[in-house]
């Protein structure tokens, strides 16, 4: 009998590296950040997000798309708690440049808080439930994020009502009574543009993936496949 094996794939060192950037963004951020209280506040997904990815890792692998977006997204944050998003250097250079009434960088992130969490939406569903290659992955998959978008609208609400005027930092609302309907506006568009813009390339992905389950539940990428071939 003689057994032939495939070799695995090599392992990519995106993850990685997209796990030491956060790691980095987060402790630079967290040096002589503008409130730590608000630093805490804004950067808290990163923090927790940041270990489940890496526990989870060897059962449910992410996309290297998904990675990336991730660590960028965290980054973004971390800026933003550094400075509080209305103080934001680089949102002040926007503001100027194109004669605009508010440090733009809060609508910035709540654009994000749409087009990441779309991917990771859809990752989730694609590999965990039967809706992969269904045409109510897309439309749920933004629903999700909108509805997120509200959530963490209401957690700003709570820390408003808790903090009062020490929370005005975090809320960044800079005098616009239409804050909040713009920050999930911005995070509806964040999501519609992230699925259509990446479907496709997300796609191609997961296929990559190693599958098992009912559903298309990912396995480790690399899984070692051995085939047997019968002498007489």
């Amino acid at each position: 009998m003689s057994v032939s094996a495939v070799r695995p794939a090599p392992r990519s060192s995106l993850p990685a590296v997209c796990a030491g950037l956060v790691v980095v963004g987060l402790a630079l951020s967290a040096w002589h950040a503008y409130d730590p209280t608000t630093w805490l506040l804004e950067t808290v997904w990163a923090l927790v997000g940041l270990p489940v990815v890496v526990l989870t890792w060897r059962r449910f692998p992410l996309t290297g798309l998904l990675c990336a977006l991730l660590a960028f997204h965290a980054l973004v944050l971390a800026l933003g708690g550094h400075y509080t998003y209305a103080r934001v250097p680089l949102g002040d250079w926007v503001r100027d440049v194109f004669g605009l009434e508010r440090n733009p960088y809060d609508r910035f992130g709540h654009l994000m808080q749409g087009f990441v969490p779309a991917i990771l939406v859809r990752e989730l569903l694609s590999r965990t439930s039967p809706l992969r290659g269904s045409r109510w992955l897309a439309p749920l998959t933004v629903c999700a994020c909108l509805a997120f978008s509200a959530v963490f609208e209401m957690f700003e609400w709570a820390a408003a009502v808790i903090g009062g005027q020490a929370a005005d930092a975090f809320l960044a609302t800079q005098g616009d009574v239409w804050d909040t309907q713009w920050d999930m506006f911005c995070a509806l568009i964040g999501a519609t543009v992230s699925v259509l813009l990446l479907g496709r390339l997300h796609d191609r992905q997961l296929a990559a993936l190693s599958v098992s389950g009912p559903y298309g539940g990912s396995a480790p990428t690399a899984a070692v496949r051995t085939s047997t071939a019968r002498t007489t």
